[in-house]
């Protein structure tokens, strides 16, 4: 009898501990659909990049959050003319300001409307930071200005040229001073190590020929 009573226990004991077990994988499930961590709400404030003295260009994208005032917080891109608009404050020029500059600038325009705003600007991201390859590559088009990219890194991002390209015949278009310069690149002497002035650091805007 007591051994029928023992298992008895036993059985009821197991019973009693897979609903459980299934009610915590239910929450665990709930709370991984909850927090997935490629939700797009999770990465909506992530940054293109962690510098804090960028440069903010037209195209880019940006993320302004004003603290507990959700109708002024939104995502806008910087128009080709540089401004952003924003409520209550109509346009304000964004180009050529860094995140925090433009932070203090909106901040201050807001005092007018709000008690004690405070402004956060992330750059989510960058369309305005491009150099141009065209001519005789396997891929023309715009690429990302990517942190110390040369003009032989730029030119891998191309991949490759065609058979027809003239190496030794490359240039790059620069806007300097409101007006165009151009600089030759003979590519055969930059991957000999030979002429390394000529694989100079790239700016936005610049367009590599490839003839």
């Amino acid at each position: 009898m007591f051994k029928q009573s023992m298992i008895c226990l036993a059985l009821g004991i197991v019973v009693l501990a897979v609903p459980a077990r299934a009610q915590n994988q239910d929450k665990q499930k709930s709370d991984s659909q909850t927090q997935t961590p490629g939700d797009p709400t999770a990465l909506a404030r992530k940054a293109a990049t962690a510098d804090p003295n960028y440069t903010i260009g037209p195209q880019d994208v940006l993320d302004i959050s004003v603290w507990k005032e959700p109708e002024l917080t939104r995502s806008v891109p910087v128009r080709p003319d540089g401004k952003i608009s924003l409520p209550l404050l109509n346009d304000v020029q964004a180009a050529g300001l860094t995140p925090s500059q433009l932070a203090a600038l909106i901040t201050t325009n807001l005092k007018k409307f709000v008690t004690a705003p405070q402004v956060t600007v992330i750059v989510t991201a960058i369309n305005s930071q491009r150099v141009f390859i065209i001519g005789e590559v396997l891929r023309p088009g715009a690429f990302p200005l990517l942190p110390g990219m040369t003009v032989l890194q730029a030119l891998s991002s191309a991949g490759g040229f065609t058979q027809f390209a003239s190496l030794s015949k490359i240039y790059i278009l620069r806007n300097e001073d409101g007006k165009q310069t151009k600089h030759p690149f003979n590519y055969k002497a930059a991957i000999n190590g030979k002429q390394v002035d000529q694989n100079f650091l790239m700016k936005a805007g610049d367009q590599i020929v490839v003839p």
